[in-house]
């Protein structure tokens, strides 16, 4: 055999040696989800007309101080200043319509349970029809994860709606899951915690199965510090409660609160070297809003528009592109497989499921 040929079958072997699938650098991963949150208000910032409506915004000097201007770009920057500063320099931005950039739901419901669980099991389920107390038949991601050895007990949830215990499947799932009125239960509770189930009992919500956010996100940061989980859900659901209200003002401010939570979640991985560059962000939300001054209240098939929703990506294997241009259509349904990926799994259910986003890998 010639040295040629000794050098072609050398370079063969390497070739076989190597992968088929590059390995990420994704170890964690953070999902947060905005319920209801309108992708009109996450890239244009406060809507002109409903703003300036009497019928939804009591303080409209004041409400405008906050959340207004006539140049769009400053607008969404008032609203979400961490979005606007932070991920659009470091991440992907996903569902800008104005953009030729679109993302839909796939199921035929838009609202809630049908769409979270589109979200967290990467298909649709027509037996998923309302927000009833049932137990998701289907696998989401967090339980598929948390069935893994390396995985075990370091999947958690935190949620603003109750509901979540029957998305995730408490009951089958083995999922650490905090949602609603919960408190927090481990048997050494920090400082924090005792002060924030004191609180959490004697601060009643006004919309019944869903508490106030910063319950759920501050119950979120004792739990991310005391157990370093590896793929966390935190679901805030003011968004949602305030605009079935009409209360515009609450919508805006609400929003606002939650880009300041979001940007402490950010810190709290930036700040630990178990997460550090070895975390991946997704936020997200479940369904969209009508789009009419008169509609954006409410959503559901009636309401045209509910089926747009928007997905942001920020982290080791993600590119910072900015807000995606290209004219193409994604699903929420795409976001399963897609941190499964992430954390080198392969996430097989039953049904048509959507495929992982690939520009979230592109290097």
């Amino acid at each position: 055999m010639s040295q040629r040929s000794l050098i072609i079958i050398f370079f063969l072997f390497l070739l076989l040696k190597i992968p088929s699938e590059a390995q990420t650098h994704t170890e964690n991963v953070v999902l947060i989800t905005l319920d209801g949150m309108r992708w009109q208000e996450v890239f244009q910032g406060a809507n002109e007309d409903i703003i300036s409506s009497r019928k939804y915004v009591k303080d409209r000097k004041q409400t405008k101080d906050l959340f207004w201007d006539k140049d769009p770009a400053l607008r969404r920057a008032k609203l979400m200043p961490f979005i606007w500063s932070t991920v659009v320099s470091e991440g992907q931005m996903y569902g800008n319509r104005r953009l030729g950039n679109r993302v839909d739901l796939a199921n035929r419901y838009w609202f809630s349970y049908p769409g979270y669980n589109e979200l967290l099991t990467g298909i649709t389920d027509r037996r998923i029809n309302s927000n009833a107390r049932i137990n998701n038949p289907n696998t989401t991601i967090l339980e598929f994860v948390n069935q893994k050895k390396a995985y075990q007990n370091k999947v958690a949830v935190f949620a603003s709606w109750d509901v979540f215990h029957y998305i995730i499947n408490g009951q089958r799932s083995g999922v650490h899951i905090n949602a609603g009125n919960d408190t927090a239960g481990a048997q050494r509770l920090s400082a924090r915690e005792t002060y924030l189930n004191h609180l959490q009992k004697t601060s009643p919500s006004p919309w019944g199965s869903v508490r106030y956010d910063e319950f759920t996100h501050q119950y979120a940061r004792e739990y991310f510090k005391k157990n370093s989980p590896r793929l966390m859900l935190i679901a805030y659901g003011e968004t949602d409660e305030y605009a079935h209200q009409g209360d515009y003002e609450g919508y805006l401010r609400s929003a606002r609160k939650t880009d300041d939570y979001i940007r402490e979640v950010w810190d709290w991985i930036q700040s630990d070297s178990c997460y550090r560059n070895k975390t991946t962000m997704i936020i997200t939300t479940d369904h969209g809003r009508g789009k009419g001054r008169n509609t954006w209240k409410s959503h559901g098939i009636a309401r045209k528009g509910s089926n747009h929703t928007w997905f942001m990506v920020m982290g080791p294997d993600t590119l910072p592109l900015g807000e995606m241009e290209e004219n193409k259509r994604y699903f929420s349904q795409q976001l399963a497989k897609t941190i499964a990926a992430l954390l080198n799994l392969s996430y097989p259910v039953g049904g048509k499921q959507g495929e992982a986003v690939a520009t979230v890998f592109e290097q």
